[in-house]
């Protein structure tokens, strides 16, 4: 990474304002091209509701749909939790609806990466396939994860495979997704059920993603519901982990990789309206009043104390997660806290940050068609995400604090 100068510049671990490794700085070059006229179209898809489709096939050409697939499989290799995240900012910086959407696609290609490598035999053919259409085809793929009232279940077919029936909410870029993976339980015959995820075609009998999304924020993300009726889903098609209701503290891991860059579209949010109110006092000239002056040192206050928080919990993510042989109950919890640590600080500072850009810009800032409305209602978005919610990640917290958060102690 160089400077306007032309030097040499070290991007560090402890800022995320640069990438760490070439893979990194390859997708963030990428970008750059594209990011302007996705920011200038941010405001039309918002006011509509419309997925911007054609910027994403877009980014597709340029490999970007890719990006976190192994360079062998047709990827960009990008394996680094903390770039990833850092891509996911600048995108949310020209549109959170985005950085929403394709922060699945980079989780997906990252946990594809680790199952390929370490699951079992069904799930690690399952897992290059995944990456070879992702790498090669352009495959753009949805997580179906939250239920709809009942839990989505796989239930034995008759031809060795299984059928999938539930109903899924806030599935982003769903209608216009190539597949879908789909956190389900099974129903088996016999013996206990198992949490298992499936691998499904857009086009799957029985599934159904309506292209009507209205939410309140995020409104160019197209996160539908979708509908699975009887799909028939073969049994080479199905990832099976552990049984129902087990407490499985290594899994925490895979949670932390998966999820932790999604906070960077909080931090992006946070980025693109600070940015604003300052060009705008700027542009005013004179000496603006010391409350504003005092206001907008706070904002970069704000600002510091979030990248700062987010970013050690990137490094700390990405060096547990090659740590493939330490006890993996502990690892996972070694990564959990810090992972909720850092998503309560983006979550309360985000959303102060631009509540105060709105304080600066003033009135104007309220009416519907106003970038700092936009991030306003995008930025409330973050308390939703799991994992956890508030609630869940202060029993996980606390208990982390007291250790009682390990098998066996006293509750």
């Amino acid at each position: 990474m160089t400077d306007q100068a032309g030097s040499t510049v070290q991007a560090k671990a402890g800022d995320l304002t640069g990438p760490l490794t070439p893979e990194g700085h390859a997708l963030l070059d990428i970008l750059s091209r594209h990011l302007p006229g996705m920011a200038s179209g941010a405001a039309e898809h918002d006011r509509k509701a419309t997925f911007p489709l054609d910027a994403v096939q877009r980014l597709g050409a340029d490999g970007v749909l890719g990006a976190t697939v192994p360079r062998e499989l047709g990827g960009l290799g990008v394996s680094s939790v903390h770039d990833v995240c850092l891509a996911v900012k600048r995108i949310a910086e020209a549109d959170a609806s985005v950085a929403l959407s394709l922060h699945m696609q980079f989780s997906r290609g990252i946990t594809m990466s680790y199952e390929r490598e370490h699951g079992t035999d069904t799930g690690r053919a399952l897992a290059e396939r995944l990456l070879r259409l992702m790498g090669t085809e352009g495959a753009l793929i949805s997580g179906a994860l939250k239920d709809a009232g009942v839990t989505t279940e796989l239930v034995p077919a008759d031809d060795g495979g299984w059928r999938l029936t539930g109903r899924k909410i806030l599935v982003s870029m769903a209608p216009f997704a190539t597949h879908c993976v789909v956190a389900a339980q099974t129903r088996p015959a016999s013996g206990p059920p198992l949490i298992a995820s499936a691998f499904l075609p857009a086009d799957a009998p029985g599934l159904k993603a309506p292209d009507n999304w209205n939410g309140m924020g995020m409104r160019a993300s197209a996160s539908t519901e979708v509908v699975f009726q009887d799909c028939p889903v073969p049994a080479a098609d199905v990832f099976l982990r552990g049984p129902v209701g087990v407490r499985n503290d290594a899994a925490m891991a895979g949670q932390t990789v998966s999820s932790i860059g999604l906070l960077g579209v909080y931090a992006g949010i946070a980025q693109a309206a600070r940015d604003l109110a300052v060009a705008g006092i700027a542009r005013r000239g004179g000496q603006p009043p010391a409350a504003v002056r005092t206001l907008v040192a706070e904002l970069d206050v704000k600002l510091y104390t979030l990248r700062t928080a987010l970013a050690a919990a990137l490094t700390n993510a990405d060096h547990h997660a090659h740590r493939t042989t330490d006890d993996p109950d502990e690892r996972g919890r070694l990564m959990m806290a810090p992972f909720q640590y850092a998503k309560l600080v983006v979550n309360r500072t985000a959303a102060s940050i631009v509540e105060d850009c709105m304080t600066l810009v003033g009135g104007a800032s309220f009416t519907a068609n106003h970038p700092l409305s936009r991030h306003y209602r995008d930025v409330r978005a973050g308390w939703f995400m799991q994992p956890f919610t508030y609630a869940e990640a202060v029993d996980h917290l606390s208990a982390y604090a007291l250790g009682t958060d390990r098998e066996g102690s006293a509750s």
